[in-house]
């Protein structure tokens, strides 16, 4: 990985992220990455990602959430809100053309909120999104994929001890805490839905356990916008980090930003 630097000008927390690729802030559409719950800008995605930055020759963002990877921060003490703040310095601060805002799993809700934020408080920003790839994007998902699905041993040690051990395919479990789900509450994408003017595709696994394909078609009909796609990857688990999934992603993302250069398709 590319010698990462830090941000350090949101109070109270040192944020580590790398700028790959080529050329420059008002060049042609770059990416942007927003990794999902627990992972890093190290995992095979945000690699693919910065691959594709570095051949193509366009800007490509990623960092560490705080209390994830090489950012500061206790993630037991974090929240959604915190994340979205994040999320919005990075893209305020460290891109300047057009982006296309790549989004894995809770990194997919992210990228929703920042559209949703950008698109009300600053319309300018807003116009530089070029487009969306959102990869099993887990929308809502303190209420719809932990809160609702829990059983009665994980909620009531939510009310006792404030945070839940729940148990992880991928190694540690994920702590969750009742912090965490009570933030979320204020950052619901499916209660009112969303309108997005730029071209959103969605890839899904069809094997994806931790965000169901249900959940993807939820996703795809609360939000509306003239180029809306979802894909079904048969075989595909969680991660879609199989060189073939990765290729797809990336051919994706290239297109989108071909097509906000102005090539046509």
């Amino acid at each position: 990985m590319a010698q990462f630097q830090v941000d350090r000008e949101l109070s109270g927390v040192d944020l580590a992220f790398v700028q790959d690729g080529g050329g420059d802030e008002i060049g042609r559409c770059g990416f942007m990455f927003l990794g999902g719950f627990k992972s890093d800008m190290t995992g095979k995605k945000a690699e693919a990602l910065a691959e594709l930055g570095r051949s193509t020759r366009r800007m490509a963002l990623r960092f560490d959430y705080s209390g994830h990877g090489q950012s500061s921060g206790k993630f037991t003490e974090e929240t959604i809100s915190n994340w979205l703040e994040q999320s919005t310095h990075m893209f305020l601060r460290h891109t300047k053309a057009k982006r296309i805002i790549v989004g894995s799993s809770m990194g997919g809700w992210l990228a929703l909120l920042l559209a949703r934020k950008l698109k009300y408080e600053d319309p300018a920003a807003f116009k530089r999104i070029a487009g969306m790839v959102l990869l099993a994007p887990a929308t809502d998902m303190t209420q719809d994929l932990m809160w609702d699905n829990f059983g009665d041993k994980a909620k009531e040690d939510l009310r006792l001890n404030g945070i839940y051990l729940e148990p992880s395919s991928y190694g540690a479990p994920y702590e969750i805490t009742s912090k965490l789900l009570a933030d979320g509450v204020q950052h619901k994408i499916f209660t009112e839905g969303l309108h997005l003017p730029f071209p959103v595709r969605i890839l899904q696994g069809a094997d994806d356990h931790e965000v169901p394909v249900s959940h993807a078609i939820k996703t795809f009909e609360g939000l509306s916008g003239p180029d809306l796609t979802i894909t079904i990857i048969k075989g595909g688990d969680h991660r879609l980090s199989t060189p073939m999934q990765l290729k797809l992603m990336c051919d994706c993302v290239l297109n989108l930003a071909e097509r906000a250069d102005g090539v046509n398709y």
